[in-house]
């Protein structure tokens, strides 16, 4: 299904004008508004499709549950990647959020007394660096098929939502709010009608949302719910203060009891809670407490009454803002398990416990089934996984696309390969495209750097890998030599101190990247800018601070009760930089506060270009120099650590002294991280969001979404190679739109025509496949042949008829298809249509039920060359030219992949012919057959049955001596001996498994087989010529007329 940008199904319009409404923005110059915008309709284009490529290796979930009685379901929600479902106990995933919402989930529920009845709601509770917010609540009635929109569309971040074990429509939500600003949308809240309405019912104040809810599992009256002060900025977390408490209530959420206040709690400033109840004693309940003094658990035997603090361990409660959450075991009051790093487990009420660990560390959910505490699936920062033996082992996370990339670069190797860096896992590069039917992790590998890394390919060898990571770190990898070297532009790690630590600034995501000129030139920023012409050995500075240099924003992040440097606050430092294609030593740099610097030198001389009206703090997330124009650059920020979620896009054409705002046509609230532009039609630029994909025709002075069937997920990064967009995302992975070539194609003209060819992408002649069906275990591989896309305005199947053919240069027929072709049949659609060619010529014919071993009759590959296609619809035709490559690797020459075509076609002639004998064979045979049993007892027949015996004798074993009929099933053959045809068919598979010619014992064995087939021949047109036709005179003379044994 192809989704549009947060395409909303069944969903109030007005609830949702924060998520869909266009930015009418009144910045755009009064010069560019005297220009005129251009679009086109996504019908022209809507062959083109972005595909999965993976990587299947999960990225961080916070919210996971299963379904009461059914052991093998369960679903999770990725940190952006929308919402996963298995019935098959965690072996393969299959998301089911796509085309009604998608990006950030923060908790799932469903229903007790309708599993059908699930609730999503939108913003995990893991508030990191990288945190999305969600969209509000949705809901489904037929187990996750469908969705509608369930309200509370500015809650932001849900983290818990409980429903009432015996009406669905009841329903509880805990709202956290806006994580930058404070906003009155926070506290719980609760629906007596499915959704369609809530109220408030519990409110702590607008810095403190709810974190936390819990229905006691014996009474739905009673619930307990924790409240939390939290704060992010761009460069500070604050956990705790007025506001964070834990409640309980006895009449529905009607009344709140402060517990957190109660003899035995802990005292002074409480940072985040999470509470649990035990299932089998209600009156048993947990906390696990953020608190500077006394954190730790603490434990009720009277409902909160009172509370025992039991266990301080510091395992426990590390990084409290980061999980925090305890659960009680559903059929053992004694067992609990508390979320950190690893997972704990505590057999003795929580006095002691036991580190664990899932597949993947960074633990944040857990669901236990209650009718069986061994079935449990748990969310880590390596998506989700399902245990049937209480946790002793769980299911893989490498079945999950669900990857939390940053940024995103290429190198140029064949196939080239994309580089990444995974959040809460290790840096990769991927291939974009696979020898085999998809993309696995044969086909990916770790790199340089590590979780939050830029990574940088030297020019000159792409085995040379530069990666960064937070505190300054900066490796050099050497594949070839499999060699680690780290190269520190200053080796004194800053972990655990705050900005004000460091002697050079470099910020969790710091850029590195070659020159565009000097492939010896490896550039790394911090507040400064540093550069090696040797390897890392040593650094230049060849800028001052380029940053603000606030003093009020390096401090230690963090407080009031736990501090968190790991790079992610560190402030005042540059985040995106750019050298520009068209001239050495024009360098463009941004800072995460809000600066935009320009050299021209290379370093000797900064000047600061900073919009006037641009935000003061706005982050500066990528920078993109024009590749027509030295004086043009596209400037793509953000504010919503700030609170403030509205695009901002810049555009200057005169190297910083003037600026544009080009953000017409984006959504409000769908904040840009990115912004590229085709290096092969001026104007074209995309633009990757919060949510997905906008493009622009006319250099950014208007933008359409550009989503085809991308889900909703934010886009973190993009980058364009070999006219393909190459999309990063937080939480759904890779993905590749691999032809821009047809959107370079479009103009004014193409709207109106009622058939459009497009010209097609360059092709390789190379190994690999492709499925139609989506996988749920591996990437999507390019598909292997000429990818054509053409445009119908309009198609009546029944007064219509369409034709694609493909010829050599010279004009000679190769391959036809066509919509009334049934076997070479030519599926149709009005709209955008894609057809994929295997440039494959003919090939043999093989029966119905034939069964051969390791034999291919494919026919020969197209040699690489110029080709043409031609489509034609009612008489009406446009052709394209279009060109195969040689594989790079290839070690043949073309010379060599011609003799290859020759002795396929000569091989496939010869089995061809054999087959097409066999066939009349076989009809002949049941002729023979029919009149033998007809005439088996006209005994003035006996010498004419004789003969027709004998007939049908000879014609068998010719036949046998062709293809081996005594094979019923494909591992016959083991069994029984293979014949001519089928020997002949093993030659066609040795000699195609790759680009090379036949040996020369292929020709002598292909020449005897084929001297042993034209004899058998021989043999079948003298059988035809003299005994059918002696047998048919006899017939005839008897004026019988049951039967005509005539072929011709």
């Amino acid at each position: 299904m192809k989704t549009k940008l947060l395409s909303i199904k069944l969903v109030s319009i007005a609830s949702l004008l924060f998520l869909i409404g266009v930015q009418l923005t009144n910045a755009q110059s009064k010069k560019r508004n005297k220009k005129s915008t251009i679009s086109y309709p996504e019908r022209i284009y809507s062959s083109l499709e972005y595909r999965s490529i993976g990587p299947y290796r999960g990225g961080r979930s916070s919210a996971v549950t299963g379904v009461e009685g059914k052991p093998n379901l369960f679903y999770f929600g990725a940190a952006g990647g929308g919402v996963w479902k298995t019935e098959n106990g965690g072996e393969t995933y299959e998301n089911i959020s796509d085309g009604y919402f998608g990006g950030s989930i923060g908790s799932i529920s469903v229903s007790k007394s309708d599993t059908n009845v699930i609730y999503v709601g939108g913003g995990e509770v893991t508030v990191r660096g990288n945190v999305s917010s969600g969209y509000g609540i949705w809901k489904s009635l037929d187990a996750g098929k469908t969705w509608i929109f369930a309200g509370l569309p500015k809650s932001r971040h849900v983290p818990r939502i409980v429903i009432d074990p015996n009406n669905s429509d009841i329903v509880y939500a805990a709202v956290l709010g806006n994580i930058y600003k404070s906003t009155p949308e926070r506290g719980v809240y609760k629906s007596i009608d499915g959704g369609v309405n809530w109220k408030r019912i519990l409110f702590s104040n607008q810095h403190s949302g709810a974190v936390e809810l819990v229905m006691d599992p014996s009474n739905p009256r009673v619930l307990y719910a924790s409240t939390w002060r939290l704060n992010r900025t761009p460069f500070s977390l604050n956990s705790g203060g007025e506001g964070s408490a834990l409640w309980k209530s006895i009449d529905e959420g009607k009344n709140w009891t402060e517990i957190s206040l109660n003899n035995g709690f802990a005292k002074g400033t409480l940072g985040i809670i999470g509470v649990t109840v035990s299932p089998v004693n209600s009156q048993k309940v947990w906390a696990i407490v953020e608190n500077k003094d006394e954190g730790g658990i603490y434990q009720s035997d009277d409902g909160g009454s009172t509370w025992n603090y039991i266990n301080d361990s510091r395992a426990l409660r590390q990084r409290a803002w980061y999980y925090s959450k305890i659960y009680a075991d559903t059929q053992d009051e004694d067992i609990i398990y508390v979320m950190n790093v690893s997972y704990h487990k505590s057999k003795d009420g929580g006095k002691t416990f036991k580190s664990n660990n899932a597949n993947h560390g960074d633990h944040h959910d857990l669901w236990i089934a209650p009718e069986d505490n061994q079935r449990m699936i748990i969310a880590d920062d390596g998506g989700a996984q399902v245990s049937f033996n209480a946790g002793i082992t769980w299911s893989t996370y490498h079945n999950q696309p669900t990857a939390q990339f940053y940024r995103v670069t290429t190198d140029n190797s064949f196939p080239y390969r994309i580089y990444v860096a995974q959040q809460d896992n290790s840096t990769l590069r991927v291939n974009h495209r696979s020898s085999a039917s998809g993309i696995t992790e044969k086909d990916w590998e770790e790199t340089a750097g590590g979780e939050s890394a830029h990574l940088a390919i030297d020019p000159l060898d792409n085995d040379v890998v530069y990666g960064g990571s937070y505190g300054g770190f900066l490796t050099r990898v050497n594949h070839k030599n499999n060699s680690v070297r780290g190269i520190n532009v200053w080796p004194d790690n800053p972990m655990g101190y705050g900005a004000e630590g460091m002697k050079y600034r470099f910020q969790w995501n710091f850029p590195i990247h070659f020159s565009k000129h000097n492939p010896k030139k490896l550039y790394t920023f911090s507040n400064h800018v540093h550069v090696s012409e040797n390897e890392g050995q040593s650094w230049k500075i060849i800028s001052p601070d380029l940053t603000r240099n606030d003093p009020e924003k390096l401090k230690s992040s963090g407080g009031p009760i736990t501090q968190d440097n790991t790079g992610v606050e560190y402030y005042c430092t540059i985040f995106a930089a750019n050298e520009s294609p068209l001239k050495e030593g024009l360098i463009w740099i941004g800072s995460d506060d809000g600066l935009i610097h320009l050299t021209r030198d290379g370093g000797n001389n900064w000047e600061n270009i900073t919009p006037p009206m641009m935000p003061k703090w706005l982050m500066i997330n990528s920078i993109e120099p024009s590749p027509f124009d030295p004086a043009v650059c596209y400037v793509a920020g953000t504010l919503y650590k700030s609170g403030d979620f509205k695009p901002y896009l810049y555009k200057t054409s005169d190297y910083g002294k003037t600026w544009s705002l080009i953000t017409k046509g984006i959504s409000s609230e769908h904040f840009t991280r990115v912004l590229r532009a085709d290096p092969s039609k001026k104007g074209l630029l995309y633009a990757g969001t919060e949510t997905g994909i906008y493009i622009s025709y006319d250099d950014g002075r208007s933008w359409n979404p550009f989503q085809l069937n991308l889900p909703i997920v934010p886009v973190t990064d993009l980058t364009i190679k070999e006219n393909s967009l190459i999309v990063a995302t937080q939480g759904r992975s890779l993905w590749i739109l691999d032809d821009l070539t047809v959107l370079h194609q479009i103009d004014k003209n193409t709207i109106n025509q009622p058939i459009n060819l497009f010209k097609p992408k360059d092709s390789y002649r190379t190994q690999g496949s492709s499925t139609k069906k989506t996988s749920l275990t591996q990437g999507t591989n390019l598909p292997n042949g000429v990818i054509v896309h053409f445009n119908l305005k309009d198609f009546d199947d029944k007064k219509d008829s369409l034709a694609l053919y493909f010829k050599e240069q010279n004009g000679t027929l190769i391959k036809k298809y066509s919509s009334t072709d049934k076997e070479d049949k030519l599926e149709i659609k009005v709209g955008g249509n894609t057809f994929v060619w295997d440039t494959r010529y003919k090939g043999a014919e093989v029966l119905d039920g034939m069964i051969f071993w390791s034999a291919s009759f494919s026919g020969a590959k197209a040699v690489p060359g110029n080709y043409k296609v031609i489509l034609e619809k009612n008489g009406i035709t446009q052709e394209q030219s279009f060109e195969i490559l040689p594989d790079p690797r290839t070690e043949v020459s073309l010379l060599d992949m011609k003799r290859q075509f020759d002795f396929v076609n000569l091989v496939n002639a010869s089995a061809d012919k054999a087959h097409k004998a066999i066939n009349k064979i076989r009809i002949l045979r049941k002729k023979l057959e029919d009149f033998e049993m007809t005439y088996k007892e006209s005994k003035n027949l006996n010498t004419l049955l004789i003969k027709a015996e004998k007939l049908n004798h000879s014609l068998s074993e010719i036949e046998k001596a062709l293809y081996q009929t005594q094979n019923k099933s494909n591992q016959d053959p083991l069994n029984f001996p293979i014949r001519l045809t089928n020997k002949l068919g093993h030659l066609n598979q040795l000699v195609t498994s790759n680009d090379f010619p036949p040996t020369d014992q292929d020709e002598i064995v292909r020449k005897y087989l084929s001297k042993e087939i034209d004899e058998k021949m021989t043999e079948y047109k003298k059988l035809i010529t003299e005994d059918l036709k002696f047998f048919n005179k006899e017939f005839s003379e008897l004026n019988l007329d049951y039967l005509t044994l005539n072929l011709n």
